[in-house]
């Protein structure tokens, strides 16, 4: 797909089609790595950690059934 580079103030810039943008799972107003590679633009979503409760969500939305743990009495200097 052909598009034209515009000029928007000081700046230059294109739009990307919605289909491409859900394709590649971005969404308006995330951040992206743009770099030039063999003179073409590559544009990247950038990395992201994910939250806890991405993470948890992942999981099935439980965490498990995490109990303290004894390790023992101290066999250094260990402070407790």
């Amino acid at each position: 797909m052909e598009e034209k580079i515009l000029k928007w103030g000081n700046s230059q810039g294109i739009i990307i089609p919605k289909t491409y943008l859900e394709e590649c799972n971005l969404k308006v107003n995330e951040t992206v790595n743009v770099e030039v590679r063999n003179k073409e633009l590559v544009i990247r979503p950038a990395f992201r950690h994910k939250t806890l409760e991405e993470r948890v969500a992942e999981c099935g939305g439980k965490l498990g059934d995490f109990k303290e743990f004894d390790y023992g009495a101290p066999k250094g200097r260990e402070l407790w």
